[in-house]
């Protein structure tokens, strides 16, 4: 926590340089006051590395400067192949191989309170807060949103209270995890689709394969790829 309090000492430092207020810098990060609050007070035990590239950028510093890396490790621009791989996810995790990702390449997505919300059931306040996440092409920024998932039948790779990261799109391979709309419900489900058939199936064996046909398959569609699990802490 001795390092995050310094980090957080540099966040405050470089945003009373700018005049800008908590409240101003966390509108431009779409987190509220209380969180930046945190940041600067040293209380947030894993700080992101999306949020330190966004944070950077706000506040027109390296992420470098923020998180005091020295020379000996190298840019951050040279080093995030582990971030991309999903080895490396907040400051902690960095190692001298380490590449962080280009902050251009950083965008602010909305997280929805529940799958359907994601979906259009729901109205759009039902946009809980924006997460910084890296997206490689500009083209998927739009089509791109977080969930957060509620019950345990796709435990244990998806918790009650993970958010997916998940594509807008009508169709994906067999075998893929993806959310599909059945009415106005939504379920995050493996699928297998068949001429006639769609299988939905959970990864906890609890709960048994859901089959859609007939009359019912007319109302039911693939509506996004869960691309990403985020784990809740």
């Amino acid at each position: 926590m001795e390092k995050n309090i310094e980090i957080g000492k540099r966040i405050k430092q470089r945003r009373e340089e700018l005049g800008m207020t908590q409240e101003e810098l966390g509108n431009l990060l779409w987190l509220n006051k209380s969180t930046i609050q945190r940041y600067e007070a040293g209380k947030i035990a894993k700080i992101k590395l999306p949020v330190i590239h966004a944070m950077a950028k706000q506040l027109n510093v390296s992420p470098e400067w923020l998180i005091l890396h020295s020379d000996e490790m190298g840019s951050f621009h040279e080093r995030f192949d582990l971030y991309k791989d999903g080895k490396a996810e907040t400051v902690d995790d960095l190692e001298p191989s380490a590449v962080i990702l280009p902050t251009e390449k950083i965008h602010m997505i909305p997280v929805f309170g529940s799958v359907a919300a994601g979906f259009g059931a729901y109205a759009s306040s039902d946009i809980i807060e924006y997460i910084p996440l890296y997206i490689e092409n500009d083209f998927d920024v739009a089509d791109t949103i977080c969930i957060t998932v509620r019950g345990q039948s796709m435990y244990p790779k998806i918790e009650d209270g993970d958010r997916i990261v998940v594509r807008r799109q009508d169709s994906v391979d067999n075998g893929r995890i993806a959310v599909v709309m059945i009415g106005d419900e939504a379920v995050v489900k493996r699928v297998e689709c068949e001429k006639n058939k769609l299988t939905l199936i959970s990864i906890n064996p609890e709960y048994p394969p859901r089959i859609i046909e007939g009359e019912e398959l007319a109302n039911c569609r693939i509506v996004g790829l869960v691309q990403q699990v985020i784990k809740s802490v």
